[in-house]
């Protein structure tokens, strides 16, 4: 189990550190011109916040873990991960538009978060 907690927690945190990278880095303008029509529900601040919390939770995923302190804070992470994709799910829902990614991303995080309890305290 701990392997695919392995595999399944280092491809969320590549994902969410580059995309939490995007939404810190780029201006709202800059995101909404790259494919992300979202942004424009969204103040610059709260889209900078849902960066650094992805940014933060991939960090989150894989440090805890590696490193033997506070493990249980890796689950948790992906715990926080699952509420910020339903919530992007949500978004894109109202929005009419495809949320198979946020849903995908949702899944992993779900089964990170139960595969990480399952290895952290059994």
């Amino acid at each position: 189990m701990l392997v695919a907690l392995w595999i399944i927690n280092g491809l969320l945190a590549l994902a969410f550190l580059a995309a939490g990278a995007l939404k810190t880095v780029r201006p709202k303008e800059a995101l909404a011109g790259a494919g992300m029509p979202w942004v424009e529900d969204f103040g610059s601040r709260t889209i900078n916040l849902i960066g650094l919390a992805e940014v933060l939770a991939a960090v989150g995923l894989v440090l805890p873990l590696l490193l033997g302190v506070a493990p249980v804070l890796t689950p948790l992470a992906a715990l926080g991960l699952l509420i910020v994709m339903i919530g992007a799910a949500v978004v894109h829902l109202r929005r009419r538009e495809k949320a198979v990614v946020p849903m995908v991303l949702a899944a992993l995080a779900a089964a990170s978060t139960f595969i990480g309890f399952a290895v952290v305290l059994g």
